[in-house]
């Protein structure tokens, strides 16, 4: 395997870089604190292509690979990673699975704002009752023959106040349990369609999180994605790759605290020297660095295979599982090499601390995805 990336790809990095330096860092503090959306940093990101990156030219999109992408989500989540669940959500949930199994009409009508940013848009999967067990489905979407009539509350949707589209998964035929599962796309202007309160949230503040209520909202045959009863099917390959999505976001989050948590170790003094130079501080950096380190590799490997068209589910769910758990470590002990600093919020690392958590929990929870890899490898 080629360790090695390419021009482009350190340039992608860079831009990414750049831009979280210069348009995320500041006000950061400020945005988490007040749950505040970053409305303008959003439009520039749409500008640079961070939010259609993997799309096809063709459909508005940036072309680029997923390697590409994971550069561009380590980049933004080391220093927001509220900006960065926007960018994934978008790519990930919303623009993949649109290019890989929406119609043509579908793609032109709906794909190509959303990869331009013209747009956003949210991925409508979990209920109250339904988190982590997607076939239990509440939200009804019942066949009345030139219309579905969807009912039902979906919780917990990344984008859900700020999204123009939605993709929402529904049961259609219960008897049928998780083949009767069908996903749509739904307008954020349709009558019936309501907004529940934004949520408040441990982490990841910037980024809104609401519920959604659906009464008796009608929803066009022709946006059903797929064939009758393919949205279990649907949904599961959109978050295998969403997996890579969170994954990177993880990495990135990790990285970011151990950045600062280093610079901190070879600034500040204790004892007559600085605080690297004490064994206990510099041997928790190296396990930080070793841990981050194989996170990122996962996470190239998982890419790398999704471009070759490889099945993900497995090298998907390793990434995720492995630097969500990093990222909680390491910003721990990017706290606790800041000391009492390191609990006050001019100092980022206790916000990234608090971001961290959400990466075990949303697209699969780290026990999901234990699940997933332990029937990958017994097979």
């Amino acid at each position: 395997m080629d360790f090695n990336l390419t021009e482009e790809h350190e340039m992608i990095r860079q831009a990414a870089r750049d831009f979280a330096v210069n348009e995320l860092l500041p006000g950061v503090i400020e945005r988490d604190r007040e749950q505040k959306f970053p409305y303008d940093q959003v439009k520039k990101m749409a500008g640079l292509g961070f939010l259609g990156m993997m799309v096809s030219p063709q459909y508005g999109g940036a072309g680029l690979d997923s390697i590409s992408y994971v550069l561009a989500m380590e980049e933004i989540s080391k220093i927001d990673a509220s900006a960065a669940v926007v960018i994934s959500v978008n790519n990930s949930l919303v623009c993949a699975g649109l290019e890989k199994f929406a119609s043509e009409e579908q793609k032109i009508k709906y794909l190509t704002p959303l990869a331009k940013g013209e747009v956003l848009g949210a991925f409508a999967l979990s209920e109250p009752e339904a988190g982590s067990d997607a076939t239990s489905q509440k939200t009804t979407a019942i066949d009345k023959g030139d219309y579905y009539e969807l009912n039902g509350v979906k919780n917990w949707i990344t984008n859900g106040g700020n999204a123009k589209y939605y993709i929402v998964i529904a049961q259609t035929n219960p008897e049928k349990g998780h083949k009767g599962i069908n996903a749509f796309i739904v307008e954020r202007e349709w009558e019936g369609f309501e907004i529940g309160p934004k949520e408040d949230k441990l982490g990841i503040r910037g980024s809104d999180t609401h519920s959604l209520l659906f009464t008796n909202v009608k929803v066009p045959k022709e946006n059903r994605i797929g064939e009758d009863g393919f949205g279990f099917n649907f949904a599961m390959a959109v978050l295998n790759g969403g997996r890579i999505g969170i994954a990177s976001q993880a990495l990135g989050i990790a990285a970011g605290a151990y950045e600062l948590a280093l610079k901190y170790a070879q600034e500040r003094k204790a004892f007559g020297k600085e605080i690297i130079k004490h064994q206990a501080i510099a041997f928790k950096l190296a396990d930080m660095h070793v841990k981050i380190m194989a996170a990122r590799m996962l996470c190239y490997k998982a890419a790398a295979e999704k471009d070759e068209g490889e099945d993900i589910s497995v090298s998907g769910a390793m990434a995720k599982l492995y630097a969500s758990d990093t990222a909680m470590e390491v910003t721990v002990d990017a706290v606790q090499i800041h000391g009492g600093n390191g609990y006050v919020k001019e100092y980022h690392v206790e916000r990234m601390m608090r971001d961290a958590k959400i990466t075990q929990i949303y697209e699969g929870t780290s026990e999901i995805q234990r699940i997933v890899i332990s029937r990958g490898i017994s097979n």
